[in-house]
Parts: C-alpha cells; sequence; structure tokens
C-alpha cells in the first residue's frame, strides 16, 4: 500500500536526512526557495521584535516578572506558517523513487558439437590425450553458454547422434563424459557421415541461427557421403559449420612395441586443405589446433563467434512522495490558523 494511501505519512522518518538524501528531485530548483523562506521569517521576526514598543518603568524596579517563554511563544505561528510553506517547497520539488529493472533476453542458437573418437584421437600430442582435451574443452564450451541448445554427434568408421539438441546441459555432460575410446566400433573416419547426421538433426531445427562444430584429428577415410556434399547441405539449410584440425603433423609417440620395448612412432596427418574446404563452403572458419593452449583459445573464438544477440528490455518504475508532504503542509497551515485565530494569540500579544 502506497504510504501516502495509509497513516504511514505521520512517520517522523520522512524527515530524516537518510530518507530526504535518498529521494530523485523532478525539481530540485525549487529547493532553493526553502532558505529563501527561512530567511524572509528570520527578518521579520526580527523587525517585529526591534519595533515592538517597550515601556521602561525606573519608578518600579526589580526583575521582569513577565515568564520569558510567553516572549518566543508569540513566534510560534510565524514559525508554523514558515514550516507549511517549506513543505510546500518540497513538495512542489517532487520528491520520487526510482527502481530499474533489467532484463535480458537471448533468442538462443541451436549447436551441434561434431566429434571424432576414432582410433588416432587416443595420440597423447595433446594433453592427455586428443580425445580428452576435446572433451575437456567441449565440457568448458557448454558451461558458458546462456539459453542454446546444444546436440553431440560422435563419430568413427560410422555416425551417431549421441544427445539430442537440448538446453538440459547437465544431461549432454553426461553423455560428453561418457565417451570412451572403442564406442563405436567401426573404425575409420567418417566425416560426411558425421556431417550428414548433425546436417539432419539441425535442418528441423525453428531457429534461425543453426551451428556445426567439427573436432576432427584426420581426413575422411569411411562412409558413403562425401564431406563436401555434407557441407553444401549444410549451406542450403543455413547452417554455419566450423571445423577444428586436432593434433599436429608428423610421428607421434604412441604407446610401446611389444618385441622391442621401444616407443611406437605413429605417423599422423591432418588433411588441413579438406577441412579449411569444409568451412568454406559452409561460410564458418577453420581452425587448427596443436596443443591444450590453442585448443582451448579456439574454443573461446567459437564462444564468440557463436553468440546470439542479447536484448535488453529495461523497466523504470518511479514513484512520487510529494502528497505526504503535502499533508504535512496542510496539518501546519490548519495549525496556524488555529493559533492566529485563538485566545492563545491574544494572550500572547498583550
Amino acid at each position: 500500500m502506497p504510504p501516502e494511501a495509509s497513516l504511514d505519512w505521520l512517520r517522523p522518518e520522512w524527515f530524516g536526512p537518510t530518507t530526504l538524501a535518498a529521494f530523485e528531485w523532478a525539481h530540485r530548483s525549487v529547493l532553493y526557495g526553502i532558505p529563501a523562506v527561512a530567511l524572509l521569517f528570520g527578518l521579520r521576526t526580527l523587525f517585529a521584535w526591534r519595533s515592538r514598543p517597550h515601556l521602561d518603568l525606573a519608578l518600579l524596579p526589580g526583575p521582569d516578572t513577565r515568564p520569558t517563554a510567553s516572549r518566543w511563544l508569540r513566534f510560534v505561528p510565524d514559525a508554523v506558517l514558515a514550516t507549511a510553506l517549506g513543505l510546500v517547497l518540497v513538495a512542489l520539488a517532487r520528491p520520487q523513487l526510482t527502481s530499474q529493472l533489467v532484463e535480458q533476453t537471448s533468442t538462443g542458437l541451436d549447436i551441434l558439437l561434431v566429434l571424432d573418437t576414432s582410433a588416432s584421437m587416443q595420440l597423447p600430442d595433446l594433453t592427455p590425450t586428443r580425445l580428452e582435451a576435446a572433451k575437456r574443452t567441449a565440457r568448458e564450451f557448454v558451461r558458458g553458454r546462456f539459453h542454446d541448445r546444444i546436440g553431440l554427434v560422435v563419430f568413427a568408421g560410422e555416425a551417431y547422434s549421441l544427445c539430442p539438441l537440448t538446453t538440459d546441459y547437465a544431461l549432454l555432460l553426461r553423455q560428453l563424459d561418457g565417451i570412451r575410446p572403442g564406442l563405436i566400433a567401426a573404425d575409420g573416419t567418417a566425416i560426411g557421415s558425421a556431417l550428414g547426421v548433425a546436417v539432419n538433426r539441425l535442418r528441423l531445427a525453428p531457429t534461425r541461427s543453426r551451428v556445426c562444430i567439427l573436432l576432427s584429428d584426420g581426413e575422411n577415410t569411411a562412409g558413403q557421403l562425401a564431406p563436401e556434399t555434407a557441407a553444401q547441405l549444410a549451406r542450403s539449410f543455413g547452417i554455419r559449420l566450423y571445423t577444428v584440425g586436432l593434433g599436429a603433423d608428423g610421428p607421434v609417440a604412441f604407446g610401446v612395441d611389444s618385441l622391442t620395448g621401444t616407443p611406437r612412432i605413429v605417423e599422423t596427418r591432418l588433411d588441413e586443405t579438406a577441412m579449411r574446404q569444409l568451412a568454406r563452403i559452409g561460410n564458418g572458419r577453420f581452425f587448427r589446433a596443436t596443443d591444450q593452449a590453442s585448443l582451448s583459445a579456439i574454443f573461446r573464438q567459437l564462444d564468440q563467434l557463436t553468440k546470439s544477440p542479447l536484448r535488453q528490455t529495461r523497466f523504470r518504475d518511479t514513484r512520487d512522495f510529494y502528497p505526504i508532504y503535502l499533508r504535512w503542509a496542510i496539518v501546519c497551515l490548519l495549525g496556524w490558523f488555529l493559533l492566529k485565530s485563538s485566545f492563545m494569540t491574544s494572550a500572547l500579544e498583550d
């Protein structure tokens, strides 16, 4: 209930310095009239005091028997009137309190992470392995999203949709944590098939902003669908394709030779030209991650590139408190009228 609609306006806290300092004033310049009113009534009181006739009775020595308080009480009506005018000025200045609420809304994106789980993702040139580094960075990416639907496709020699598009990030993270080597029995790297599954998931999504992020360390060696064809399908459905190449080219130590006991060296090569071509066709970008630091930096860039527009709506609620001070001014004016018209004033004037 507003204070002016109840008895709260009678509380003395409305005149406290903390309350007055918290107000916003619609017409702050009006407040400069308050010192002028105080000065005017002060001068009037001084002139009235000096111009009042005094009769000195030398024949009647001794102290003045009139009570000292009565000399001051005659100025009470003027003080009450000055207070009333000051309160009117406070009301005219319109004290207000404004509360502001900022509401942020986002249309959200549909994002599919397409993760390579083939045998080469076990190479340790990214710590501890390429697959675990990709999973760890993907988890950080998911935790930083806001109102986006995210899904997960995994592939090796075949491709499967592991998690549909969802805003249940806890479910998505559990599925991501469950990815392990050998999850897909068929070996190989079916990039085209994986992109085809992703496009099939995203093409029916109701949102305009749809993104596919491919993470792979090899070249396409399996599947019936060519990666370039899948990228063209993505483009035709308005799906933006980003590709991330994992690992460095060249020899990588992987395991131990069972016969000699020496480290086994594996030659690895990323078909960077093909990955760049896929990103170009899909209106996206290609990134190359050769270590954990570069992979984390890539996902930070992807986080910015795939941000949906954030709309801010501001709600302002302005509340006026001038009725409180106007009521007090009316009370003071009534008090002044009663004082001026009562016998007390006549008695004080004597």
